[in-house]
Protein backbone atom coordinates (compact mmCIF):
# COMPACT_ATOMS: atom_id res chain seq x y z
CA UNK A 1 0.00 0.00 0.00
CA UNK A 2 0.94 3.63 -0.57
CA UNK A 3 0.59 5.67 2.67
CA UNK A 4 -2.73 7.40 3.28
CA UNK A 5 -5.69 5.64 4.85
CA UNK A 6 -6.03 1.99 5.80
CA UNK A 7 -6.77 -1.12 3.75
CA UNK A 8 -7.97 -4.40 5.26
CA UNK A 9 -9.80 -7.55 4.26
CA UNK A 10 -13.15 -7.81 6.05
CA UNK A 11 -15.86 -10.42 5.39
CA UNK A 12 -14.53 -11.20 1.92
CA UNK A 13 -14.19 -7.57 0.85
CA UNK A 14 -11.29 -5.16 0.56
CA UNK A 15 -12.23 -2.28 2.87
CA UNK A 16 -10.55 1.11 2.53
CA UNK A 17 -11.01 3.84 5.14
CA UNK A 18 -9.38 7.21 5.69
CA UNK A 19 -10.20 10.22 7.89
CA UNK A 20 -10.67 13.75 6.55
CA UNK A 21 -7.49 14.73 8.43
CA UNK A 22 -5.35 12.53 6.13
CA UNK A 23 -4.20 14.72 3.19
CA UNK A 24 -2.50 11.93 1.22
CA UNK A 25 -4.21 9.59 -1.21
CA UNK A 26 -4.01 5.97 -0.08
CA UNK A 27 -3.43 3.34 -2.75
CA UNK A 28 -3.49 -0.43 -2.81
CA UNK A 29 -1.32 -1.05 -5.88
CA UNK A 30 -0.21 -4.07 -7.89
CA UNK A 31 3.50 -4.80 -8.15
CA UNK A 32 2.91 -5.95 -11.72
CA UNK A 33 2.35 -3.61 -14.65
CA UNK A 34 -0.41 -4.28 -17.18
CA UNK A 35 -0.85 -3.29 -20.85
CA UNK A 36 -4.02 -4.73 -22.37
CA UNK A 37 -6.57 -6.11 -19.92
CA UNK A 38 -10.12 -6.49 -18.72
CA UNK A 39 -10.82 -5.96 -15.01
CA UNK A 40 -14.05 -6.84 -13.25
CA UNK A 41 -14.88 -5.79 -9.71
CA UNK A 42 -17.77 -4.80 -7.48
CA UNK A 43 -17.62 -1.69 -5.35
CA UNK A 44 -19.71 0.01 -2.69
CA UNK A 45 -18.97 3.56 -1.50
CA UNK A 46 -20.32 4.58 1.90
CA UNK A 47 -18.58 7.96 1.93
CA UNK A 48 -16.00 9.88 -0.05
CA UNK A 49 -14.45 9.76 -3.50
CA UNK A 50 -12.56 6.66 -4.57
CA UNK A 51 -11.13 5.51 -7.84
CA UNK A 52 -10.04 2.46 -9.75
CA UNK A 53 -6.59 3.39 -11.09
CA UNK A 54 -5.05 1.67 -14.10
CA UNK A 55 -2.03 2.19 -16.33
CA UNK A 56 -0.54 4.42 -13.64
CA UNK A 57 3.06 5.39 -12.93
CA UNK A 58 4.32 6.08 -9.41
CA UNK A 59 5.23 9.72 -8.61
CA UNK A 60 6.51 11.60 -5.57
CA UNK A 61 3.40 13.80 -5.20
CA UNK A 62 0.61 13.77 -2.58
CA UNK A 63 -1.49 11.65 -4.98
CA UNK A 64 1.45 9.22 -5.56
CA UNK A 65 0.60 8.40 -9.21
CA UNK A 66 -0.15 9.76 -12.64
CA UNK A 67 -2.46 8.04 -15.09
CA UNK A 68 -6.07 6.94 -15.50
CA UNK A 69 -8.76 6.28 -12.97
CA UNK A 70 -12.34 5.20 -13.39
CA UNK A 71 -14.26 7.32 -10.89
CA UNK A 72 -15.69 5.29 -7.99
CA UNK A 73 -18.10 7.29 -5.82
CA UNK A 74 -21.78 8.13 -5.33
CA UNK A 75 -21.82 11.09 -7.75
CA UNK A 76 -23.14 11.32 -11.30
CA UNK A 77 -19.49 11.19 -12.44
CA UNK A 78 -19.08 7.56 -11.35
CA UNK A 79 -17.54 5.58 -14.21
CA UNK A 80 -15.97 8.69 -15.72
CA UNK A 81 -12.36 8.68 -16.87
CA UNK A 82 -10.04 11.03 -15.00
CA UNK A 83 -6.35 11.32 -15.75
CA UNK A 84 -4.56 12.12 -12.49
CA UNK A 85 -1.60 14.52 -12.65
CA UNK A 86 -2.14 14.84 -16.40
CA UNK A 87 -5.23 16.02 -18.35
CA UNK A 88 -7.86 15.81 -15.54
CA UNK A 89 -11.33 14.79 -16.84
CA UNK A 90 -11.04 13.00 -20.18
CA UNK A 91 -14.59 11.59 -20.36
CA UNK A 92 -17.62 12.03 -18.11
CA UNK A 93 -20.67 9.79 -18.25
CA UNK A 94 -24.21 11.01 -18.98
CA UNK A 95 -25.75 11.84 -15.55
CA UNK A 96 -29.19 10.63 -16.70
CA UNK A 97 -27.74 7.21 -17.56
CA UNK A 98 -25.90 7.02 -14.23
CA UNK A 99 -29.11 7.86 -12.33
CA UNK A 100 -30.81 4.82 -13.88
CA UNK A 101 -27.86 2.42 -13.51
CA UNK A 102 -26.32 3.13 -10.11
CA UNK A 103 -27.87 3.27 -6.65
CA UNK A 104 -25.71 5.22 -4.15
CA UNK A 105 -24.47 3.00 -1.34
CA UNK A 106 -25.32 -0.23 -3.19
CA UNK A 107 -22.93 -2.72 -4.79
CA UNK A 108 -22.07 -1.71 -8.35
CA UNK A 109 -20.47 -3.94 -11.01
CA UNK A 110 -17.44 -2.33 -12.67
CA UNK A 111 -15.81 -3.47 -15.92
CA UNK A 112 -12.75 -1.64 -17.26
CA UNK A 113 -11.27 -2.72 -20.60
CA UNK A 114 -8.03 -1.22 -21.93
CA UNK A 115 -6.68 -2.35 -25.30
CA UNK A 116 -4.04 -0.19 -26.94
CA UNK A 117 -5.37 3.35 -27.10
CA UNK A 118 -9.02 2.40 -26.47
CA UNK A 119 -10.55 2.34 -22.98
CA UNK A 120 -14.13 1.51 -21.97
CA UNK A 121 -15.85 1.60 -18.59
CA UNK A 122 -19.11 -0.23 -17.91
CA UNK A 123 -21.27 -0.13 -14.79
CA UNK A 124 -23.86 -2.80 -14.03
CA UNK A 125 -23.51 -4.17 -17.57
CA UNK A 126 -23.88 -0.89 -19.50
CA UNK A 127 -21.04 1.03 -21.17
CA UNK A 128 -20.88 4.52 -19.59
CA UNK A 129 -17.62 5.95 -20.96
CA UNK A 130 -15.37 5.21 -23.89
CA UNK A 131 -12.10 6.71 -25.04
CA UNK A 132 -11.16 5.80 -28.62
CA UNK A 133 -7.86 6.19 -30.45
CA UNK A 134 -6.28 8.31 -27.72
CA UNK A 135 -2.61 8.62 -28.68
CA UNK A 136 -1.85 10.51 -25.43
CA UNK A 137 -2.92 7.77 -23.01
CA UNK A 138 -0.36 5.72 -21.11
CA UNK A 139 -0.20 2.25 -22.63
CA UNK A 140 1.04 0.36 -19.57
CA UNK A 141 1.19 0.70 -15.81
CA UNK A 142 0.06 -0.47 -12.40
CA UNK A 143 -3.51 -1.09 -11.25
CA UNK A 144 -4.54 0.40 -7.89
CA UNK A 145 -7.51 1.07 -5.63
CA UNK A 146 -7.69 4.65 -4.34
CA UNK A 147 -8.67 6.38 -1.12
CA UNK A 148 -8.95 10.12 -1.83
CA UNK A 149 -7.07 12.32 0.64
CA UNK A 150 -8.80 15.04 2.68
CA UNK A 151 -12.16 13.23 2.87
CA UNK A 152 -13.92 10.85 5.22
CA UNK A 153 -13.51 7.70 3.14
CA UNK A 154 -15.16 4.31 3.31
CA UNK A 155 -15.17 2.11 0.22
CA UNK A 156 -15.38 -1.64 -0.35
CA UNK A 157 -14.26 -3.73 -3.32
CA UNK A 158 -14.89 -7.43 -3.94
CA UNK A 159 -14.79 -10.08 -6.67
CA UNK A 160 -11.82 -8.39 -8.34
CA UNK A 161 -10.53 -10.27 -11.40
CA UNK A 162 -7.88 -9.16 -13.90
CA UNK A 163 -7.74 -10.80 -17.33
CA UNK A 164 -4.68 -9.94 -19.41
CA UNK A 165 -5.37 -9.58 -23.13
CA UNK A 166 -3.04 -9.80 -26.14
Amino acid sequence: PVPGGKWEVLNGTILGTSPRSEPRHGLLMTDKRFKNFRVRAKFKVTSGDSGFYFRVEKTKTHVSVRGFQAEVDNSKEVGGLYETSMRAWVRKPDPAVISKLVKPGAWTDLLVTAIGDTITVSLNGAKVTELLNDAKCLKEGHIALQLHGGQDMRVQFKDLAIQELP
